[in-house]
């Protein structure tokens, strides 16, 4: 029989702060979920780069996006706009940044456990 399961981010089982951005993350289920929080002028390719150490976000997202916009572009050029109640999957392979001056706030189920990790 499976048991029930509990968490908040109100208590993250871990937090990864970088530049403009922040990461919490609950382990439940056998799987990891994800809270990000982009500060306006947060960008992929300036802030979380540096730590990932590849050329574009190698992390694939399935996402709500609970506030803001973003913009995202694909590396074969192509760009999308995830903006607030959007849901996206997003491949591997990408630059972001935020658009405007509203905090992007998204919850991830895929890929968030890999992200703005060295």
């Amino acid at each position: 029989m499976a048991r029930h399961e509990h968490k908040s981010f109100d208590h993250p089982d871990e937090v990864r702060e970088f530049p403009k951005g922040r990461l919490e993350l609950l382990t439940i289920a056998g799987g990891v979920v994800g809270k990000l929080t982009l500060q306006p002028g947060w960008r992929w390719s300036e802030h979380v780069k540096p730590i990932a150490k590849t050329e574009l976000c190698e992390a694939p997202h399935f996402q709500y996006q609970i506030s803001g916009r973003m913009h995202v572009v694909m590396a074969d050029g192509r760009g999308v706009r995830p903006r607030t109640r959007d849901v996206s999957a997003l491949p591997s392979g990408h630059d972001a940044w935020v658009v405007g001056d509203e905090p992007v706030v998204g919850i991830d189920w895929a890929g968030a456990s890999n992200y703005a990790k060295g």
